[in-house]
């Protein structure tokens, strides 16, 4: 396992540069296999789990050409469909999550996906189920090879248009229905789909390529199905979640930061959520720009005085990726927050970390945490720890860079994961951050 050491309680400055958004970029490079033609992608990320999802489609017989720094072109018009009966494609598939998305595009296309089942984080149950009951309302047969985890749908005659009301709005889930609707024949109706502005960007990335999808933003798509889409170039959006990291970093190190380039319509209720705690989030043309928050920050209360909550949603919700990070910058916050993780198991149990540190939290069940802030009176206590997912890695490291001494993160191939060579950015604004293999 890699390992950062830490050196905090240093000021930070300056500008920070998001990277392309991880979450954009798994679905968009899948969609790549609807077309024989030749598609461009920009702002891709170079992090772990979009590298895993490159060399999967690489390895499926993608013409695949790197065109600069982040930047590539993709051509899937020789595939290699024995790939996905081979052991390396069980291995490639198994190893990261954003691979069940070949599934849609495959199936739209060539009549047949299959997936073994995906990794990805340790946060509680992930259903595979709206992803495939929705390839079903579309007609595809469904199995399930429960010895070897291995899931197929097939459609040798193609797949027909539905209506169909999605149990939950996953985002994925709606990425794959879509992008094997497309190619459907007829009418398909998704209603509760996900509108995150990554599915908005994979719709009209897939309008520009041939396709007929209305309704992009909402919670109702309408897909009118084609015969063909064509290529198309495509830039992705800043990452929303390392935006929001950079925010807590910069307030619970009372640094003054601007984050470039950030997309600010495209971000929802985020920069309002950060001021309920206390936060200041300008807008400065379409960057970011957070004071040093010398005199510290101030949690509000609602109207009627009572406590505040702050939970994660589907969207145009606050997004679950980022309440461990509004969970650690609420440590030392003047007040009180009550933290209320609904969509996923499991994701509050790093906080027994930042107990060690010396924060003041109540982990009141698996979903909800009150945390009392210390006010900076007292700073956080260096450690050693280790990362058990991206998120929580982000926020375990924004609590060491504001920590008291020299802390030790293990299992940072968590971070890597999501967050684009992170210790060079970050020592470019001041951190003192080691990689030690």
């Amino acid at each position: 396992m890699g390992t950062f050491q830490i050196e905090g309680g240093h000021r930070l400055s300056g500008e920070i540069q998001p990277q392309g958004a991880k979450n954009e970029a798994l679905q968009i490079l899948c969609a790549v296999l609807l077309t024989d033609e030749k598609v461009v992608i920009n702002n891709i990320p170079d992090i772990l789990d979009v590298n895993k999802l490159i060399n999967l489609l690489k390895n499926l017989g993608v013409k695949i050409e790197k065109l600069g720094k982040g930047s590539y072109s993709f051509q899937s018009d020789d595939l290699d469909m024995d790939y996905l009966n081979s052991e390396q494609f069980k291995i490639d598939g198994g190893g990261l999550r954003g691979s069940i998305m070949i599934v849609g595009p495959m199936l739209g296309r060539f009549g047949k996906g299959f997936i073994p089942k995906p990794g990805g984080d340790k946060i509680g149950r992930r259903r595979l189920d709206t992803h495939f009951e929705g390839f079903m309302k579309l007609g595809a047969d469904f199995r399930y090879n429960k010895e070897e985890r291995f899931y197929g749908v097939e459609a040798p005659e193609g797949l027909t248009g539905s209506y169909m009301l999605l149990e939950e709005a996953s985002v994925t889930g709606t990425a794959n229905i879509v992008m094997a609707a497309v190619l459907a024949k007829g009418k398909t109706t998704i209603y509760n789909a996900a509108c995150e502005p990554y599915l908005q960007q994979l719709c009209l990335m897939m309008n520009r390529m041939g396709a007929n999808i209305s309704g992009i933003g909402s919670n109702m798509l309408i897909i009118e199905g084609v015969e063909k889409l064509g290529g198309c170039d495509h830039t992705i959006l800043p990452d929303m979640i390392e935006i929001g990291s950079w925010i807590g970093l910069a307030a619970m190190t009372k640094s003054e930061i601007t984050i470039k380039n950030v997309n600010w319509d495209m971000l929802g209720i985020i920069p309002t959520t950060f001021r309920k705690l206390g936060i200041t989030v300008e807008r400065k043309g379409d960057d970011i720009f957070i004071p040093a928050h010398s005199e510290g920050y101030e949690v509000q209360s609602f109207i009627d005085g009572s406590i505040m909550n702050i939970s994660d949603a589907p969207w145009p919700g606050f997004t679950p990726d980022l309440l461990s990070i509004i969970l650690v910058i609420a440590t030392q916050a003047r007040g009180s927050v009550l933290i209320h993780q609904k969509m996923f198991e499991s994701r509050l149990f790093f906080v027994d970390k930042l107990i060690d540190m010396g924060a003041k939290i109540i982990l009141c069940d698996p979903h909800r945490a009150t945390v009392i802030g210390h006010d900076f009176q007292s700073q956080l206590k260096a450690t050693t720890m280790t990362s058990p997912d991206i998120r929580a890695g982000i926020s375990l490291l924004i609590a060491a860079l504001s920590a008291k001494g020299t802390s030790t993160i293990h299992n940072i191939e968590q971070i890597d994961r999501g967050y684009e060579n992170i210790e060079e950015r970050l020592k470019a604004i001041g951190a003192k951050i080691t990689r030690i293999a």
